[in-house]
């Protein structure tokens, strides 16, 4: 991965652990108003429960997650999976992640899946599944 500026220089690092390691499946980045725009929030080995009930009801975020999961034919994968958190209470929080958005799907060009959710029912598991298998 190359080392990109603008809104990605805050949470590089945690990027980075997400890739390298097995201890971290999920990265939760808010916006602060500043030159490195993006800080992770949340680092950790997070279930799909977990993950849900970290995202906070009324504030965007940006969510990188490793999806576990089984293939039709039974064989483990794992797909990272880059969502727009931005539930209908955040207001107009959606046009300052939008560059963060932009910038991570760039960077994580391993990243298949990117989407953008308003409710929890669109992060549903089996879609997320369906989405990357």
């Amino acid at each position: 991965m190359t080392s990109p500026a603008g809104p990605l220089e805050g949470c590089l690092d945690a990027l980075r652990r997400l890739k390298e390691t097995r201890e971290i499946n999920t990265v939760i980045l808010r916006h602060r108003d500043a030159p490195d725009g993006l800080v992770p929030e949340v680092e950790g080995n997070l279930t799909h429960d977990e993950l849900l009930q970290a995202l906070p009801a009324g504030e965007a975020r940006l969510v990188v997650h490793e999806l576990a999961f089984a293939s039709p034919e039974g064989t483990r994968r794992n797909e990272r999976v880059l969502i727009l958190w931005v539930p209908e209470a955040a207001g107009g929080q959606e046009e300052a992640y939008a560059a963060g958005y932009t910038a991570l799907k760039e960077f994580l060009t391993d990243v298949r899946v990117h989407l953008t959710a308003r409710r929890t029912d669109q992060l549903e598991y089996r879609r997320l599944v369906a989405l990357a298998g």
